[in-house]
């Protein structure tokens, strides 16, 4: 029985126990939590100020959409290009914050909606729409970033920080 052949594909060995797989991401899961929660806070805030209508179009969450979308355009060019950002940061505002705020669940219920409240020529314009206007916020945003730290002091001090110090 002990010289049985044993298929190859089979990994024998002990696996790596599973608390030290997750010590290393407890933080990472926090911070997108709290970044969550806290961007959805504040999308449900812009959804309380500014209600949609029964049947009327969602402009509340095309805006929201779009502003999160041209943040996190922002907010990737400055992380990638010009801040050496802790570890978290990227997690807690990008994945989180973000996130939670920009919400393409509640853009598919708005959809659903009109449809369902026979408006399915608009809920056809703002599937498109909000598409259209999510992609054009994120690059917009990314290369108006890029051309205001092509053009000054800020690009320096993005390569000294990936450079050591040097400029």
């Amino acid at each position: 029985m002990l010289n049985e052949p044993v298929d190859p594909d089979v990994d024998l060995r002990v696996p790596v126990p599973r608390k030290a797989a997750w010590r290393g991401q407890g933080p990472v899961v926090a911070a997108v939590s709290l970044g969550g929660a806290t961007g959805a806070s504040a999308r449900y805030g812009a959804a309380l100020l500014w209600p949609t209508a029964t049947g009327a179009f969602p402009w509340t969450t095309l805006i929201v959409n779009a502003i999160g979308c041209a943040v996190i355009g922002v907010f990737m060019v400055v992380i990638t290009d010009v801040w050496a950002a802790h570890r978290l940061v990227r997690p807690f505002f990008g994945t989180g914050v973000l996130g939670g705020f920009t919400t393409f669940s509640t853009y598919a219920v708005d959809i659903q909606h009109l449809i369902d409240e026979g408006h399915p020529r608009t809920a056809l314009g703002y599937l498109a729409l909000t598409v259209c206007v999510a992609l054009a916020s994120v690059w917009t945003a990314a290369r108006l970033t890029r051309r205001v730290i092509g053009c000054g002091a800020i690009r320096h001090v993005g390569r000294a920080a990936k450079n050591g110090g040097e400029k």
